[in-house]
């Protein structure tokens, strides 16, 4: 069975809570879903599938580039750890000049394809890793919800950091991991977002969408 019809067959197109302009293939139960993943692949120990749920940071970041086309309009986008592109897929949503979305799935890479095309709209995705580089040539850098490992955030923040030197914005959602650093974060916007109560420790999570800032010089 290609990674597709796997996709298709395992969840079900629905709209996104808190975002209904969008429509996903979602999963019922992560536990089930996460079986029936290694159990295809032959492998134990695979990623839990972020693809199949619209996880509190990305619906966040979702939102609010609903709600602010001017954010990413006419620009290039990345869509980083995007999971099922609903990031993406929203920038595509409000005008972005292209949409590219990164991930190390290929389950999430199939799952972005049908999304993607669910939703009338064209996001490039593919298998990468891009975190060792700076995100170019992309104007805007989305992330949804990548703070929640220590050893995930000490790679993820350096990624933003170059992108944001290199002239990027960089927008991320986040729904009060330990790991996201505050301090080098302006607040845009929260939201209470509906989640799988499964998946979180409640029904609804306060979700703050941030935007990257330069770090200050050190004075003296």
């Amino acid at each position: 069975m290609s990674d597709t019809a796997f996709v298709q067959e395992e969840t079900n197109l629905a709209l996104v809570p808190f975002v209904p302009e969008v429509r996903l293939y979602m999963a019922d139960d992560a536990i089930a879903l996460w079986e029936t993943t290694e159990a295809a692949r032959g492998e134990i120990g695979l990623p839990p599938p972020f693809w199949a749920f619209a996880w509190a940071g990305g619906v966040a970041v979702a939102r609010y580039v609903l709600d602010h086309p001017q954010s990413v309009a006419g620009r290039t986008v990345l869509d980083l750890a995007a999971g099922s592109g609903l990031v993406g897929i929203a920038a595509a949503m409000r005008g972005a000049k292209s949409v590219r979305a990164a991930e190390i799935d290929a389950y999430a890479v199939a799952a972005i394809g049908v999304n993607a095309e669910a939703n009338g709209v064209r996001v490039d995705a593919a298998v990468e890793d891009l975190l060792d580089g700076d995100g170019a040539p992309a104007e805007v850098v989305l992330a949804g919800d990548v703070f929640y490992e220590r050893a995930m955030a000490a790679r993820f923040l350096p990624f933003l950091e170059r992108a944001l030197a290199r002239g990027a914005r960089v927008i991320v959602g986040d729904p009060g991991r330990a790991y996201l650093p505050r301090e080098r974060f302006t607040a845009l916007v929260a939201y209470d977002v509906p989640v799988v109560a499964d998946l979180e420790d409640t029904a609804l999570k306060t979700t703050t969408v941030w935007q990257l800032t330069p770090a200050l010089s050190p004075v003296g």
